[in-house]
């Protein structure tokens, strides 16, 4: 039997109406939606000013003398915003339940968490979030970087207020959200092209586009994957046919030359550095190269419980075993014996349990949270790269040192000796070949160039 009641249960009037009673530092008025029922009201603060010189008191309206198109998108937020809380004054009147002015507002609110999974910039956060949990901090700040470029962009198609930045600003970005954020079915290829723009704009590198758009690609398709957003509004192209849509490989990810050669390595390590933070920057650089291309964020996570066996007859450890923080993948690398120098350099100051750090980078009773270990090696990653720049120039190497060099180097130097791509990719933990090629771009160049040799 269907519920009765004694009466039918009237509907909350809301409005959006100029507050003059309240004046900002600038002169000007903010705006507040009005929700009244049963004679009480309640009032809920928008982030929408105007100043009274464009407000018509007499017919309650902005004047036409607004600039455009300030104007008109402003009256579409106000709309927005009068939608929204009307909305749930339907809601309740049409359900028959016994509400006063606070329950509309609570159920606009209601309505608003429901609705932020579905629209990218909050599932951008969700998943970065998710990367977080499970100690994925570099993956998580990718997502949480994209957001944030996104919410830029976003901010200024809309002629909106910025994005609220720094912590403690969880409630002001979640009302931001709740305003500006985009549907799933407006991240559509003119979309797409606009931000492009936006960002070249900036300067930006192909590379950093490239990365932007291919983490991008990848929100959308879990949005896709999770329901959330429909497969036909895709905007890039999965097909060759789908040449109207965006295309991720356009953009030049081709790398300078960042490999040295034998003799450039055999002068860094005859350079005796000058303090310990420069003996750190050699070692990181060296053990990288010795050690299967080992990237910087993997080689501070190594603990000593990461290596394993000994190698016949020289009591040092045959194997360093870890898991790629990047793609997750488990790598097993045996250990040349340049690289178990520098262990065993390490050794008597780094080491008291299997447990802790390898090199001195990472402090187990400092560095606890994924945050603060994040951090910290962003900051030695810095300071390390700065010092390899410094022992470069010091031994007379013409490129200019970073740990990157130091995996360019490991992939040169193997394909160099007749080592297929295949067996490198393997080797640095990529998920392709075609992640190896961007290392051996500068490779190839230099075969061609020899080969041209050969026409003289």
């Amino acid at each position: 039997m269907g519920k009765t009641t004694e009466h039918k249960e009237g509907k909350a009037l809301v409005k959006v109406v100029y507050y003059t009673s309240n004046t900002l530092a600038d002169g000007s008025h903010p705006f507040y939606v009005r929700i009244t029922k049963n004679r009480k009201r309640k009032y809920i603060a928008t982030d929408l000013t105007l100043h009274p010189k464009y407000w018509n008191p007499l017919k309650k309206e902005i004047r036409k003398s607004y600039p455009e198109p300030g104007r008109d998108k402003l009256l579409k937020k106000l709309s927005e915003w009068e939608a929204k809380y009307s909305g749930a004054a339907d809601m309740l009147a049409e359900a028959d339940e016994q509400h006063d002015a606070p329950a509309v507002a609570t159920k606009a609110i209601e309505g608003r968490k429901a609705a932020r999974r579905v629209k990218l910039l909050a599932y951008c956060d969700e998943l970065s979030a998710g990367y977080l949990k499970t100690g994925q901090a570099g993956n998580a700040t990718v997502y949480r970087d994209l957001r944030n470029q996104l919410a830029k962009f976003v901010a200024a198609e809309n002629n909106a207020p910025a994005p609220p930045t720094g912590r403690g600003q969880a409630e002001a970005w979640a009302t931001w959200l709740s305003l500006y954020d985009v549907p799933f079915d407006r991240v559509n290829v003119n979309f797409c092209h606009e931000w492009e723009k936006t960002l070249r704009a900036t300067g930006i590198k192909e590379i950093t586009l490239s990365l932007r758009f291919r983490t991008l690609r990848a929100v959308l398709n879990q949005a896709i994957a999770a329901g959330l957003m429909k497969a036909t509004a895709y905007p890039f192209a999965r097909t060759v046919a789908e040449k109207h849509k965006l295309q991720v490989g356009k953009f030049d990810v081709s790398t300078a030359k960042r490999a040295v050669g034998r003799d450039d390595l055999r002068r860094l390590e005859a350079l005796e550095p000058a303090n310990e933070r420069q003996r750190l920057a050699k070692n990181v650089f060296l053990f990288s190269f010795y050690a299967g291309g080992i990237n910087f964020v993997d080689l501070g996570l190594l603990r000593w419980r990461n290596l394993s066996g000994e190698a016949a007859g020289t009591g040092r450890p045959e194997r360093l075993s870890y898991v790629r923080q990047k793609t997750g993948g488990k790598l097993s690398v045996r250990l040349m014996a340049p690289a178990a120098a520098i262990l065993a350099a390490y050794h008597p100051y780094t080491y008291t349990t299997p447990a802790n750090y390898i090199f001195p980078v990472l402090d187990m009773d400092r560095h606890i949270t994924p945050h603060q270990i994040k951090n910290r090696l962003h900051k030695v990653l810095g300071q390390v790269n700065k010092d390899l720049k410094e022992l470069g120039q010091l031994a007379g190497i013409a490129t200019p040192l970073t740990t990157y060099v130091a995996r360019h180097t490991f992939a040169t130097t193997l394909r160099m000796s007749g080592t297929g791509t295949a067996v490198i990719s393997q080797a640095m933990g990529h998920k392709s070949e075609a992640v190896t090629a961007v290392y051996l771009d500068s490779f190839a160049s230099d075969l061609v160039d020899n080969a041209f040799e050969g026409l003289l």
